[in-house]
């Protein structure tokens, strides 16, 4: 208790740079905070995409069901394919009452005579689309080919893009969060420097004499992390609703709450690390 009371004690005596600590690590950790959900988000968003039927061909009025599968069979004899389902005139109109259920003028106007049957096929890898979409194109009965080749590269350089953002911010903010904790835990050892030559005399050990230092710095980055966690979890839950519309069928949100319990407990271990080693170079460094 008279440690806790002691390292509470020299917080409260130094409130303007314990409070310039804690600010540091928080923006540190609130940005690591909504960079992992991004990050996450993008990379479920991206596996849905891929696990999509990624080229659909539309066949003309005159194509029957023999027709669809001599070009499915064609397809799969010629690249790696993971589904290939034919979709007829009647369950594209199923499918289309699905998707615009809540608006019926558009159900009175479209029968299944409007709507072509399609063929939609799922290839193992991303390099395929072309390759089917090709053969499909070839087909006489197939009026029409769309593939999501493009959604999924897009998607795919946009998470390249955000982690190394995220990342360089991540880094800039830790380098500067470690400088700060290091000025400040520095002063506060060279300050006390009498003190700790006393209790050297007096048979402490350098581990001692460090310890509540580096302690103090710990609980810098432990408050950081969960001052910064909770100000992205809050900024989340705000941008939930507006997030569910923007999305529509691709389910990412609510984030699940094991989810955010997970992400606590990782960022309260490196925040514990980040205090811990800050303070280890700061005594290292002024103790010589």
């Amino acid at each position: 208790m008279s440690r806790v009371n002691s390292i509470s004690a020299a917080i409260r005596r130094t409130p303007y740079q314990s409070l310039s600590a804690i600010i540091l690590t928080t923006l540190t950790f609130f940005s690591l905070s909504i960079f992992s959900l991004v990050v996450l988000g993008t990379t479920q968003m991206l596996g849905y995409f891929e696990s999509r039927p990624q080229v659909t061909a539309f066949f003309k009025d005159e194509a029957t069901v023999a027709d669809a599968d001599k070009l499915k069979e064609l397809v799969s004899k010629s690249t790696e394919v993971e589904s290939a389902t034919f979709i007829s005139k009647d369950e594209a109109l199923e499918l289309y009452r699905q998707q615009n259920q809540d608006n019926p003028l558009l159900l009175e106007m479209v029968t299944a005579d409007i709507l072509p049957a399609s063929l939609e096929v799922s290839a193992k890898s991303v390099g395929a689309l072309e390759t089917i979409a090709g053969i499909m194109q070839k087909d006489p009965l197939v009026e029409e080919v769309g593939f999501q080749k493009d959604v999924i590269d897009t998607l795919r350089k946009w998470l390249g893009g955000i982690r190394l953002a995220g990342l360089f911010l991540t880094v800039l903010l830790t380098i500067a969060s470690v400088t700060t904790i290091v000025v400040i835990i520095g002063l506060k050892f060279r300050s006390k420097k009498p003190e700790m030559y006393t209790l050297t005399l007096l048979g402490a050990t350098n581990w001692y004499i460090k310890r509540p230092f580096i302690v103090e710095s710990m609980v810098y980055g432990c408050v950081g992390a969960i001052i910064g966690w909770g100000m992205s979890y809050i900024l989340l839950l705000y941008l939930t609703p507006n997030l569910i519309a923007f999305l529509g069928v691709i389910k990412l949100l609510p984030v699940p709450y094991w989810v955010m319990l997970a992400l606590l407990g990782a960022e309260l271990i490196v925040g514990a690390i980040l205090g811990g080693v800050s303070s280890l170079i700061a005594t290292r460094r002024v103790g010589r």
